[in-house]
């Protein structure tokens, strides 16, 4: 379980095939210091076990499942990644609750520089659409925001924007991202069970669930 409060930025120094998915190395030194294998990293977002580490880095297998769903199946040697340690227990809760498991990936759509912050406008997948309500929770590679604007609900066009302040536009790699970037979603756990509820609740009894 994670906060969506980011630690440090990290970058991928190798890339190795494994199996159907890859492995990773990950130079991330504050989270590498005192990493122990099989604990949790989420880097950009992303939900990792540590299989290996050194005082600079560690090493994380890649599953398919997690490739073809999230951007880091873009990612090559030298992209910068968002790095959380998993949350102590008793530990305040800064963000929100982030699982380390990525809805789906949407695009950087639009980036509209202020004079000390940042608006992000992304596109985002039609089923994730109505998890993603107004000043409710989001997190964009691994980051904790709050949404700051949504598309209207049966509309053609679906996003959300998230406004930056500047601890986050310089402690994250969302400072860096341009137009047709793409980058993990996950929506708010409370969301998901809700609409999971509804589904129940909607299905003919006796029909397939």
């Amino acid at each position: 379980m994670f906060t969506g409060i980011i630690e440090e930025i990290g970058e991928i120094t190798a890339i190795e095939p494994s199996g159907d998915g890859w492995r990773l190395t990950v130079r991330a030194p504050k989270a590498a210091q005192d990493a122990v294998h099989g604990e949790s990293i989420a880097v950009s977002g992303v939900c990792l076990t540590v299989v290996g580490s050194t005082s600079e880095s560690f090493d994380a297998d890649v599953m398919k499942q997690t490739l073809d769903v999230s951007a880091l199946a873009t990612a090559s040697v030298g992209t910068r990644v968002n790095i959380e340690k998993a949350m102590p227990v008793g530990a305040r809760l800064g963000g929100h609750i982030v699982q380390g498991h990525v809805d789906g990936t949407g695009e950087i759509a639009e980036v509209r520089p202020g004079d000390r912050w940042s608006v992000l406008r992304v596109t985002i997948p039609a089923d994730l659409a109505p998890l993603v309500v107004d000043k409710g929770s989001i997190s964009i590679d691994g980051t904790s925001l709050t949404v700051s604007a949504v598309s209207t609900a049966g509309g053609d066009e679906h996003w959300l924007e998230v406004s930056l302040i500047p601890e986050t536009l310089s402690a994250t790699t969302l400072g860096g991202r341009a137009v047709g970037d793409r980058v993990n979603l996950e929506t708010d756990i409370l969301a998901r069970h809700v609409e999971r509820l509804l589904a129940f609740r909607a299905a003919p009894e006796g029909g397939s669930r």
